[in-house]
């Protein structure tokens, strides 16, 4: 994927995430295959984040035309984090982890969709080849950091 832009990059994640969504609700009723299984989601999807932020949302931020975009996307990841963090203080063998699961499971369904369907286009189209590859390239240098960085934060 020597070529790859930075759309191809955070698809290729957010079709990760979506697998591990599905093992987690597969998962529902195993607490200890649930609860390892969440916390390679949230130590994912936090570093996935955070390099998007740094990368694409970054760039998005400077042009008048995308702010509103990546405004928007950068609330969705604070109330996604919020869920996060309340699943981790609750029992996951109880019910309303299930319950705070289905609500996280539901908003972050929404938020790679409307990324991949609204925002990824809109972009596409201010963005130069040369930029989304330049992204591609940094999005993939940062995302190691912050995988590292959302491990240790997550022990």
């Amino acid at each position: 994927m020597a070529d790859a832009t930075i759309f191809d990059r955070l698809k290729q994640d957010h079709d990760a995430h979506r697998q591990l969504l599905a093992k987690l609700e597969d998962a529902r009723d195993e607490p200890e295959r649930k609860e390892k299984l969440f916390a390679q989601f949230k130590v994912e999807v936090t570093a996935h984040a955070a390099a998007e932020e740094e990368t694409l949302y970054a760039t998005m931020l400077s042009r008048p035309d995308l702010r509103e975009d990546a405004q928007h996307s950068v609330a969705e990841h604070k109330e996604i984090d919020d869920y996060l963090d309340d699943l981790d203080d609750i029992a996951c063998d109880s019910a309303e982890w299930n319950e705070t699961f289905d609500k996280l499971k539901k908003r972050y369904l929404h938020h790679i969709e409307e990324e991949e369907d609204e925002m990824f286009p809109d972009a596409a189209k201010e963005l130069t080849a040369d930029e989304e590859s330049k992204l591609a390239a940094l999005f993939a240098r940062r995302k190691p950091d912050e995988l590292e960085r959302a491990q240790a934060a997550n022990d």
